[in-house]
């Protein structure tokens, strides 16, 4: 471990841990289920790179079958505040008539997903819902926006482990951390 992400460690709070995230995500994987029975498979797309370990974990607690593919739009690339947006990789899978699942680490003021779920719809996406392992607690969220499926609330503080960053590392930390300043 970096003597920086140490020293974060330090300055943080725990607020989940293991277990109780993935309870959180066991839960709605079930919801999920129940709203996607029935139909087409559906796609089920990943925002990277802070996605991935959340979207792993409920793709596997899920019954539904998917189809997998993902994007990488990042407004942060290592900073702990965001700026414009940049689309480093776009979907291969058409979406044309799909039902189409979005999985990201966080929903905080909602750019990066208002930008992906209005892509997705351009695209011709039949439905889009959006599925987050963290809602930020705030004001600032950006009219429109909205997760269909939240695993935990975090309060306005940089939050990281569990997919999300502190600096790029972090990443990997089985539970969720809020700095305390």
């Amino acid at each position: 471990m970096s003597p920086e992400l140490s020293t974060a460690l330090a300055n943080s709070d725990r607020l989940f841990d293991q277990a109780a995230i993935e309870a959180a995500i066991d839960r709605i994987a079930a919801e999920i289920d129940r709203d996607f029975a029935g139909g087409e498979r559906p796609v089920y797309l990943t925002i990277m790179h802070g996605g991935l370990p959340f979207a792993a974990r409920l793709a596997m607690a899920m019954r539904t079958d998917l189809e997998f593919d993902y994007l990488h739009a990042t407004r942060y690339r290592g900073a702990t505040t965001g700026s414009g947006l940049a689309w480093l990789h776009r979907p291969a899978t058409s979406l044309k008539g799909r039902r189409v699942l979005v999985t990201d680490d966080i929903l905080d003021e909602g750019h990066t997903l208002k930008a992906v779920v209005e892509w997705c719809r351009e695209q011709g996406a039949a439905e889009v819902k959006v599925a987050v392992l963290a809602l930020k607690r705030h004001d600032r969220r950006v009219a429109g926006v909205a997760a269909d499926y939240v695993a935990v609330e975090v309060p306005d503080r940089y939050v990281y482990g569990y997919g999300m960053d502190f600096h790029e590392q972090g990443r990997n930390l089985p539970a969720i951390y809020a700095l305390k300043d």
